[in-house]
């Protein structure tokens, strides 16, 4: 698998990502531990998580991935062969203070990802969203004293309003603060406004990473969602409903249906193959409950979609016209 640069630094990441919310929650630390050994055979050197995984299923608790992690790491030795991110922000437990991006809770949270992880170092530290309550001088300075003292290699963010981004940037130059390096928003064909709508520019002109999050859109660009069938019951079947039940939505998967069925391909990897082939686009974070899944995912670095089908795709999930309804 392809290395590419990660924005404007000099570290090199895999063309797609693993993205581990799915261990401790849907998978088992055992199978966990297969999908990360395949994984890096399969050439990803990085890898997603954050502390908050996966504190909302009954069975499990805040930090439990980043446990799973730090054991197969330690288990196999890895840690060297991998670009490893984690992300703070969320409540950690019921204290007022475990949570939010105050400097207090910065160091709080890196601690404690520390340890889960058996790390001593952070590749990619990312605030998981904003805190209107905490300037975003004290966040700056807060994560600059981590990587003033080794501790973490770069910052990122994700789920930042886009000019609160750009304020950020700004920020950081005027105090001389290392800035945020890489963006994290959800992006797929059926989910395009977000990006290319607030983003683009921005990516451009600062030579921003970008590595988009829900890349088939909870399994909505996999196949197992049909237009007039029934819910599949799995537990990201309501949210996909609100997000992308819509006669244009289906539209769109039918499209890439289309043509994975010309290249005798999955729907997931031509999916995939399309963002792929947008040169703003880092690296795409994949998640899979199964070797299999996993494989056919990572197979669609090696799909080449013909210029034409790329365009079929462009111009069938084509989002401008609905915004300019919406204004």
């Amino acid at each position: 698998m392809k290395k590419v640069k990660f924005g404007n630094t000099g570290m090199k990441v895999s063309e797609v990502t693993l993205g581990t919310m799915q261990m401790g929650w849907r998978i088992d630390e055992e199978q966990s531990f297969k999908i990360m050994d395949r994984a890096l055979e399969l050439g990803i050197n990085f890898f997603d998580t954050a502390d908050i995984y996966t504190r909302w299923s009954e069975l499990s608790y805040a930090g439990k991935t980043e446990e799973i992690i730090g054991r197969w790491m330690a288990d196999r030795g890895t840690r060297d062969d991998l670009i490893l991110a984690t992300k703070l922000r969320g409540p950690m437990s019921e204290d007022i203070n475990n949570r939010g991006l105050s400097r207090r809770h910065i160091n709080q949270a890196i601690n404690g990802s520390l340890s889960r992880l058996q790390t001593s170092w952070i590749d990619l530290y990312q605030i998981h969203s904003s805190d209107d309550d905490t300037p975003i001088e004290e966040t700056l300075h807060g994560m600059n004293l981590l990587i003033d003292d080794g501790i973490v290699n770069y910052i990122g963010a994700s789920n930042i309003l886009p000019w609160k981004f750009v304020e950020s940037l700004w920020k950081a130059q005027e105090l001389g603060y290392q800035r945020f390096e890489s963006i994290q928003p959800p992006y797929n064909l059926a989910r395009r406004m977000i990006i290319e709508l607030r983003y683009i520019d921005i990516v451009k002109k600062y030579n921003i990473a970008i590595i988009p999050y829900s890349p088939l859109g909870g399994g909505f660009l996999t196949g197992k969602y049909k237009r007039g069938t029934d819910m599949p019951d799995t537990p990201r079947s309501k949210g996909v409903e609100m997000r992308y039940y819509s006669d244009k939505k289906f539209d769109i998967l039918e499209k890439v249906e289309e043509i994975a069925k010309h290249h005798d391909a999955k729907i997931s990897q031509v999916a995939l193959a399309w963002m792929l082939s947008k040169d703003y686009i880092t690296s795409p974070i994949i998640g899979a409950n199964s070797i299999e899944q996993l494989e056919e995912n990572v197979a669609a670095v090696e799909l080449k979609l013909e210029k034409d089908e790329l365009d079929q795709l462009d111009d069938i999930s084509d989002w401008i016209s609905d915004y300019e309804a919406m204004r």
